[in-house]
């Protein structure tokens, strides 16, 4: 395999509507999980596997982004951004990053937890000719996904995108979003105007014959694109179900992460396996835990109970209040004797009333 630099673009344009009410209040490619922002995942996925020059194809929100992650010298890797007057789309924010790249570049969606061997895939991409080598994943139910149809030889056949309702499935492989590209393919791509790598791009490659190929290797992989699917890809991280290329902020501890500053009062408990951010206090005989992710200057009163719960930064829990499989935003204030159920998702800034009961 050539020994070269690679580069990546991520894709991190879309406004993150199927994520709301949490991307009203911030940008969905770094909305927090365990307590870094998700790109920065993505961001050491990328640095594993040897690309550290890396390009974020953005036009939303893009103050948030520089202030999550910087040019992320910290994460090992040099980011640069691309930033879109009017969303392109896929195929527009690749080309709109264009001149920033060249050789060979990885491209991802900027929303999908996962963690395969890329460096496998480069050498598939080498050693196969191909010049587009796309990241497939077998799923369950494919209705909601891009099909990809594949020869035998793993050569792509047909490239479909969310099948109609009544339409046949024809396979149960899908987009996974990771491609690997020849930059000079870009050229192909409409400059200044909307595109879709998905229905536009790839497809036209297939018609034309140019050599590309599906990657299916044996992975994690989460699409963070929901509330259900954003908390479920924190209790695959703490679980284990997910390979962990960055750790939380702090230190473990007895298989929980605590980040520094925070008070711990007398008969508090952290049950493993969970992640209490700096500054955080933990009331008297207040439970957190297991599964639970405390966001940084949090407040946990007294005698309250925090289980599957991912709560954003400065959380204020009332003594006695019950939190169970939510997701709460940054700010919120939660009353005393309140009880928020499963699937409930609350937007930044929300104050639940003492007593109240929420659920999903």
């Amino acid at each position: 395999m050539a020994d070269k630099a690679l580069q990546a673009v991520i894709l991190a344009g879309g406004q993150g509507t199927r994520l709301r009410p949490l991307t009203l209040a911030r940008a969905k490619p770094v909305v927090p999980l365990l307590n870094r922002p998700f790109l920065a995942y993505q961001l050491a996925l990328l640095r594993a596997h040897g690309v550290s020059d890396i390009v974020l194809a953005c036009s939303y929100r893009v103050e948030d982004l520089r202030a999550a992650l910087g040019d992320a010298e910290h994460l090992g890797v040099r980011l640069r951004y691309a930033i879109e007057n009017e969303p392109l789309g896929t195929g527009g924010g690749v080309r709109n990053a264009a001149d920033l790249v060249s050789g060979t570049l990885f491209v991802l969606n900027g929303d999908i937890l996962t963690d395969p061997d890329l460096t496998e895939m480069r050498r598939l991409h080498e050693t196969r000719g191909s010049r587009t080598t796309i990241y497939l994943q077998p799923v369950p139910d494919p209705r909601q996904y891009g099909l990809v149809e594949t020869e035998a030889d793993g050569r792509l056949k047909a490239f479909r995108e969310k099948p109609a309702a009544g339409e046949e499935i024809t396979t149960n492989t899908i987009n996974a979003g990771i491609y690997l590209i020849d930059a000079d393919l870009l050229g192909r791509i409409p400059r200044e105007r909307a595109s879709s790598i998905e229905r536009e791009f790839f497809p036209a490659l297939i018609a034309d014959g140019v050599p590309c190929f599906g990657w299916c290797p044996t992975a994690y992989w989460r699409d963070i694109g929901n509330p259900a699917a954003y908390r479920a890809a924190q209790i695959d991280l703490l679980q284990g179900r997910a390979a962990m290329p960055l750790a939380p902020p702090g230190q473990r501890r007895d298989g929980s992460w605590v980040d520094g500053g925070g008070i711990v009062e007398p008969g508090a408990r952290i049950v493993a396996p969970s992640v209490v951010g700096a500054g955080v206090v933990l009331g008297p005989r207040c439970k957190v835990g297991p599964g639970t992710v405390i966001g940084e200057g949090a407040r946990i009163g007294p005698d309250a109970r925090v289980e599957g719960a991912i709560l954003w930064e400065r959380v204020e829990v009332g003594a006695g209040a019950v939190l169970q499989d939510c997701v709460i935003g940054a700010d919120v204030k939660i009353g005393e004797g309140a009880r928020v159920g499963p699937e409930v998702v609350l937007a930044s800034g929300t104050i639940v009333p003492e007593r109240a009961t929420l659920t999903g």
